[in-house]
């Protein structure tokens, strides 16, 4: 049989992933009161909040951006982070680790990284709020508790996650219900792969903080990454700060976070060098995914994202 389907209008691959990421969206404002995306300012939740722009384009979005600030992120990263929810007249909530130091509801850490420690400020800014629906950037190919995940993910009403009692997800059809208290989290980007964020912000033009590309920065090496210097405590004793022309394949906090040796100055350039690499994201640059075999699930199981 002739397919007689004109090529040129056949939708690509990137149509299928956004139209369907694009549907979660908006299954979610559809059928939850008071949804809220996480905002973090890397490239995931960068394509997160331009995919729910598009859902509700051209009115405003219907929800409002939370971001946990550890206190050490990339100023460039903060910087991006204002700058997008001004242009977007965008509603953001902040929670700040520093303040839960400062009160006493959290402990430093004795190894300096506060990845960990932004559970407890997102639990509590989820209860406060009321949120009852939270989207969060993950994708199934970064990390193997994340491909665990479903792309509705009940949460009961400590936060907690449990993976042995996820709700079964046939031909896209969702079920966000929870007991009074419990929430859920939505993961729109969870069929998408690192290469695929590349080109879909090619394609759509999506802006990014400058450290995704290369630039010179002062780093130094510790447990086989190079972390930035700065004032989160880094470089120790022993340590030899250098400059070196490096990016981020990842935005989380300075204590944990690896750039990574490159040249790759446009994002043509940054797919390209992903496309030849055989290291992971994650286990080429995040130090608090290296903690354990379980870290991340560790880590989801109390509520982080």
């Amino acid at each position: 049989m002739t397919d007689r389907v004109n090529p040129d209008l056949r939708p690509s691959y990137l149509d299928v992933l956004e139209a369907d990421s694009v549907y979660i969206i908006r299954e979610v404002v559809g059928t939850m009161e008071r949804p809220v995306l996480l905002f973090s300012g890397g490239k995931d939740s960068a394509v997160m909040l331009h995919l729910a722009r598009k859902a509700f384009s051209p009115g405003r979005l219907p929800f409002p951006v939370l971001h946990v600030d550890t206190g050490h992120n990339f100023p460039e990263v903060i910087e991006y982070r204002d700058r997008t929810v001004a242009e977007h007249h965008l509603t953001l909530h902040v929670e700040r680790v520093q303040d839960y130091l400062d009160d006493g509801r959290l402990t430093e850490r004795p190894d300096g990284t506060r990845n960990p420690l932004q559970t407890v400020p997102l639990l509590e800014a989820i209860e406060r709020n009321r949120f009852d629906a939270v989207f969060g950037g993950g994708r199934r190919d970064e990390e193997k508790a994340r491909a665990k995940e479903r792309v509705f993910s009940l949460r009961d009403e400590f936060g907690q996650w449990d993976p042995r009692q996820q709700r079964p997800e046939l031909w896209k059809l969702y079920n966000g219900r929870h007991a009074p208290g419990g929430h859920v989290r939505v993961f729109p980007l969870s069929d998408w792969t690192e290469m695929d964020i590349w080109h879909y912000i090619e394609r759509e033009q999506i802006p990014l903080p400058s450290i995704y590309y290369s630039h010179k920065r002062e780093v130094f090496q510790r447990a086989g990454m190079w972390l930035a210097a700065g004032e989160w405590g880094g470089p120790r004793e022993g340590e030899q700060a250098e400059m070196r022309t490096v990016r981020y394949r990842t935005v989380g906090d300075m204590s944990c976070t690896g750039a990574v040796l490159s040249d790759a100055a446009t994002t043509a350039e940054v797919i390209a060098e992903i496309r030849a690499s055989r290291i992971t994201e994650r286990g080429s640059s995040r130090a608090d995914d290296k903690m354990s075999e379980a870290a991340m699930e560790d880590r989801k199981r109390e509520g982080y994202f």
